[in-house]
């Protein structure tokens, strides 16, 4: 009986993993891509869905403490300049690969293969980022998460919210606000069947480090997360597969060792930032990808100046 649950749980983990890859294609979700947005279009619609996902995911939290059926939460960090380091790491990586963790996902459902290099690039980079930095430990807090100090009637007002999300009518389907809804939900739902955490980007820091923990059925999850990805791309005619250039193959790589850099300095990857820390109300996951976007938005201004169409004047 009991194998039958954790069977059953699997399963229901990899098919969210899976659809989680999906949305992640679809919602065209990235970091990078938000923003541009900001820059070129002073929008802000594809940041405020990606800080929507991350309400999601606190009002999934709070329910799942209100109804005592939470695993144990990872802890938070202490914000140092190792934090701002690590953000800046992680923007200019998600800058020079094209995309950030999230984007390197659908871009690979779109059959742009040169991003196979970006989780490679990311494995070696946490390979590398103790001869290179030498970081300390990071600092654990003493204390639990400020989220679940809050009162049972913000539960309420949470499962409130998320209703009105989902019967409010949609300008179209996979819409980035869509697409993010459906990664935080996703996510709690995985977070609940595996009893913990679960962030691709955590798989390869576990890879590189050797920490076996369950590791088989993380990886599992991760290619169900990619052939999601895949999926998403060729049903929605996106799969074009480009010829893959040297030059992007080394942006891929660069970028994802820095993304990796980033990542262990803070300690977490924008993915683990958005969909737990920030959630969790942990101020250094605030600062880390506060921090983040800044800086991908100064390359980005940087970079439009030194080809003499200033990014700010782009529409």
């Amino acid at each position: 009986m009991q194998i039958m649950l954790i069977s059953l749980a699997f399963i229901v983990s990899a098919v969210c993993a899976g659809l989680m890859g999906f949305a992640i294609q679809r919602g065209a979700t990235c970091t990078v891509a938000a923003v541009d947005e900001i820059v070129g279009k002073r929008r802000f619609n594809r940041l405020i869905s990606m800080l929507e996902a991350s309400l999601w995911v606190a009002g999934g939290l709070l329910i799942a403490h209100t109804l005592h059926v939470l695993p144990t939460m990872p802890p938070g960090y202490a914000a140092t300049y190792l934090t701002v380091l690590g953000g800046v790491l992680l923007g200019l990586g998600a800058y020079i690969n094209g995309a950030c963790v999230f984007g390197a996902i659908a871009r690979l459902g779109s059959g742009e293969w040169a991003y196979v290099v970006t989780p490679l690039g990311f494995y070696i980079g946490c390979l590398t980022v103790g001869p290179i930095f030498s970081p300390p430990t990071p600092t654990k807090l003493a204390t639990g998460s400020p989220l679940f100090d809050s009162a049972m009637w913000l539960a309420a007002l949470f499962a409130a919210f998320m209703l009105y999300r989902i019967t409010s009518p949609m300008t179209r389907v996979w819409s980035p606000h869509t697409a993010t809804a459906v990664i935080a939900i996703t996510f709690v739902v995985i977070l609940l069947s595996i009893g913990g955490t679960w962030a691709y980007t955590d798989v390869l820091v576990d890879l590189a480090h050797g920490m076996a923990g369950s590791l088989i059925a993380r990886t599992a999850l991760l290619v169900a997360l990619f052939a999601g990805a895949l999926v998403g791309g060729y049903t929605g005619g996106r799969f074009r597969s480009p010829r893959v250039s040297v030059a992007q193959l080394a942006k891929c790589f660069v970028g994802g060792a820095m993304m990796a850099w980033g990542t262990l300095l803070i300690p977490g990857s924008n993915d683990g930032l958005v969909l737990i820390g920030m959630p969790l109300l942990r101020p250094y996951a605030w600062v880390a990808f506060g921090t983040m976007c800044v800086t991908i938005a100064v390359a980005k201004i940087a970079t439009g100046y030194l080809q003499g169409e200033p990014a700010l004047q782009q529409a």
